[in-house]
């Protein structure tokens, strides 16, 4: 899928080191039948962003996006010559963290949305609409920075998704969600590439830390490595520097793998003693933490066996552009599955009264992992190109 991109450059003031961006209003009055972009080259930080969809001479059905595959909004439908106005935040950061410091980025991230110098807003769905973007920085908003694996990252292609890129659909404009996850890392290897330096760059008291890992920190086998050794002293460093810079650090107990029992109604734990030692951490160090093992198992059991499959990218061959062979996945999921996941992170942040829970738009409704979302009735209309390469890490 060709995505057409119109670059805007905002006006920036004085040099690098003090850009400051200013409030940008822009008219694009486009309307296509495909995915299209509008981006602005701004410096880092969180900003308030106003789209009006819709078009003058045809009716329109928009879906709206920003950054790698970020969901705001879900289909908004408007007939011709009426207009829809809808506000959110949206974080952009680059690698940056010093004149001589970067993030050790992967190679595959080099071409991220997520890591550019640009903010770039996406328009999706059957008949894409934007007449006009205003563009202001957010500096009252809470920052909520999410560390992870690809379990939480902004999969940038179909049909890969996590739970932080869906996370955003539901939260209000107060809130800001900065994803700095990335496939196939561990606590060890987000910590040497500086990713965690970076967010302390940028947090501010009072805002949030999200640390998920598990999946690839249990595959490490040097010595010294395990869930009660590296695993559990590098969360630790987590919660430290994270307390130290005035800033609020939650857990997530690793998404549970699709990986049933011969009974073939319930799902075995494959993460070993990794989600009970994160237990073990949180407990000492005075840590919150939200349930991701116990209630993704509880997803997959209510689903069945067979049919959890529709949570994770598990496809026949030629169901995407280039897919030659079956896809059978049982760690990465879909965008189904990656918004029952975001909605567990939500129930989590509410059931531990976490005064991000004020700031859910109105059109929240509970949910219960053991009582999932009919499948067949989510709709994703796809807004990227499809790369079928499996993401780093299992």
């Amino acid at each position: 899928m060709q995505l057409k991109q119109i670059l805007l450059t905002a006006l920036l003031s004085a040099g690098i080191g003090s850009a400051q961006a200013q409030a940008i209003d822009t008219v694009v009055n486009k309307i296509s039948d495909q995915p299209f972009d509008v981006s602005f080259q701004v410096p880092d930080g969180n900003y308030r962003v106003t789209v009006t969809v819709g078009n003058k001479k045809k009716a329109a059905q928009t879906v709206v996006r920003a950054e790698s595959r970020r969901h705001y909004f879900d289909l908004i439908a408007t007939k011709k010559n009426k207009f829809e106005t809808v506000t959110f935040v949206v974080n952009k950061h680059n690698p940056q963290i010093d004149s001589n410091t970067r993030v050790g980025l992967k190679p595959r991230e080099w071409t991220y949305k997520n890591w550019d110098d640009s903010l770039t807003i996406t328009f999706a769905g059957p008949m894409p609409a934007c007449q006009s973007i205003h563009i202001e920085p957010a500096s009252d908003v809470t920052t909520v920075f999410l560390c992870g694996n690809s379990t939480v990252v902004d999969q940038e292609n179909e049909p890969w998704a996590s739970w932080g890129q869906m996370v955003t659909r539901w939260f209000d404009d107060k809130v800001a969600i900065a994803n700095y996850a990335e496939s196939g890392l561990s606590c060890a290897s987000f910590l040497s590439q500086r990713r965690l330096d970076k967010i302390l760059t940028q947090l501010k008291k009072g805002d949030y830390v999200i640390v998920e890992f598990g999946h690839n920190d249990e595959k490490e086998k040097a010595p010294g490595s395990g869930a009660w050794y590296s695993y559990s002293r590098n969360l630790k460093i987590f919660a430290d520097r994270v307390k130290a810079a005035s800033g609020i650090i939650i857990f997530c107990t690793p998404t549970a793998r699709r990986a049933f029992n011969p009974d073939h109604k319930t799902n075995r734990n494959t993460h070993g003693d990794y989600p009970d030692a994160m237990r073990a951490v949180a407990q000492r160090e005075g840590v919150q933490v939200i349930e991701l093992t116990p209630m993704t198992t509880s997803l997959y059991e209510a689903m069945g066996e067979e049919g959890s499959k529709k949570a994770l990218v598990h496809y026949p061959a030629n169901t995407f552009p280039g897919q030659t062979d079956a896809k059978a996945d049982n760690t990465h999921f879909n965008p189904f599955g990656a918004w029952e996941v975001a909605k567990m992170v939500v129930m989590g942040l509410k059931h531990m009264w976490s005064p991000l829970a004020e700031h859910l738009r109105s059109d929240w409704q509970d949910f219960n992992p053991a009582q999932p979302d009919d499948p067949d009735r989510f709709v994703w209309h796809m807004s990227g190109g499809t790369n079928m390469t499996k993401p780093d890490g299992n």
